[in-house]
């Protein structure tokens, strides 16, 4: 029993030897019925992998992973298909790993990089919270995408594609101010929050600063700090939107940090008789499909992810050959008007 080894489960199993090592770290590029006939196996012959097998060397060592932080938001599933098809037409394998929202993605990262034989590496989503010193222990190159470039730390150091949250956040703002709001409330993620939230925020009180309106605090909606999960989920969304209407406050429209925010926001104001937009108008932020196709169809600012994702792959195969430095690429979004909005007469604030 002691001399049974991994080829042996490779071999009564049908599949490769790289297959049994995926099923035994389970990894999430491998089909769930073989990783069951794999284990029932393992089980069955009693077999103890051992330091050796786990870090067995695959016959495929070009091999990137992307680690995704929000594996909730639609924008995430379109990038990864683009990412994916983008690394196997390159004749590169693709790892899938998704990280908690209470992980470190430099540390999963690091393990990563210890267990497998990997090229490089996709950070997907989160916030820009890892220290310089987490970064520089990172000994494959890796890019950053729809993640901000966090201005603390060295630039030099990591390659970052996204969109400039504060810049479109402000232009949306601005687009309701001209059409006559003045009393906008937005739907906001933790107030604690560092990432997205933080710098749309930004942006909706840069907008009021450029047209010389006060902007009013108390019509800053925020998630509740003890929330877990999906906080720009429609859900929450609702959520925040009947604590909005509860409250009494004056608004003439609301900015959601996110379309599915602003989907559960609309459900939330018809469930109260408010109708969109003919009492209150809502925007949303991410340009979802789904923001295309509701009633009434949101405006809101559209992510070229696309774009985002194939400079992204296009970024990390140039670190991996050597061939160029860090970059920081920041991408435009684009206000697409939807049927929640409405022009209203300019009044008093």
């Amino acid at each position: 029993m002691g001399k049974y080894t991994i080829k042996d489960i490779a071999r009564e199993c049908g599949v490769g030897v790289s297959t049994v090592s995926r099923a035994i770290n389970n990894h999430p590029d491998i089909n769930p019925q073989t990783k069951q006939l794999i284990l029932d196996k393992i089980s069955e012959r009693q077999y103890i992998p051992n330091n050796s097998a786990r870090n067995l060397k695959k016959t495929e060592t070009n091999t990137i992973a992307v680690l995704i932080k929000g594996i909730a938001n639609p924008i995430f599933h379109q990038m990864i298909d683009i990412i994916q098809s983008e690394i196997l037409s390159k004749d590169y394998a693709f790892i899938l790993k998704k990280v908690g929202f209470d992980e470190d993605e430099t540390v999963v990262a690091s393990e990563i990089i210890r267990e497998q034989k990997i090229k490089g590496i996709v950070f997907l989503g989160g916030i820009f919270t890892h220290t310089e010193e987490r970064l520089k222990e990172l000994t494959v190159p890796y890019v950053l995408s729809t993640i901000a470039p966090n201005t603390s730390i060295d630039g030099n150091i990591y390659s970052a594609i996204s969109v400039d949250d504060v810049a479109e956040s402000c232009r949306m703002t601005e687009y309701l101010i001209e059409n006559g709001h003045k009393r906008i409330a937005m739907l906001q993620a933790k107030k604690e929050d560092l990432g997205v939230g933080y710098l749309r925020l930004k942006g909706y009180q840069q907008a009021f600063k450029n047209h010389n309106i006060p902007m009013k605090r108390n019509l800053i909606i925020y998630s509740d700090s003890k929330s877990d999960g999906d906080l720009f989920s429609m859900e929450n969304g609702y959520k925040l939107a009947k604590k909005l209407i509860a409250s009494h406050k004056d608004f003439t429209a609301i900015f959601a940090i996110s379309d599915r925010m602003a989907i559960g926001a609309i459900k939330a104001l018809t469930e109260e008789g408010i109708r969109v937009p003919q009492d209150i108008s809502v925007v949303g932020f991410d340009g979802l499909d789904i923001a295309r196709y509701y009633i009434p169809s949101i405006t809101t600012v559209k992510q070229p992810v696309e774009d985002m994702a194939r400079e992204t792959i296009y970024q990390l195969f140039r670190l991996i050959k050597g061939s160029g430095v860090n970059k920081h690429m920041v991408f435009e979004g684009t206000i697409v008007e939807g049927e929640s909005t409405r022009a209203i007469k300019k009044r008093g604030s």
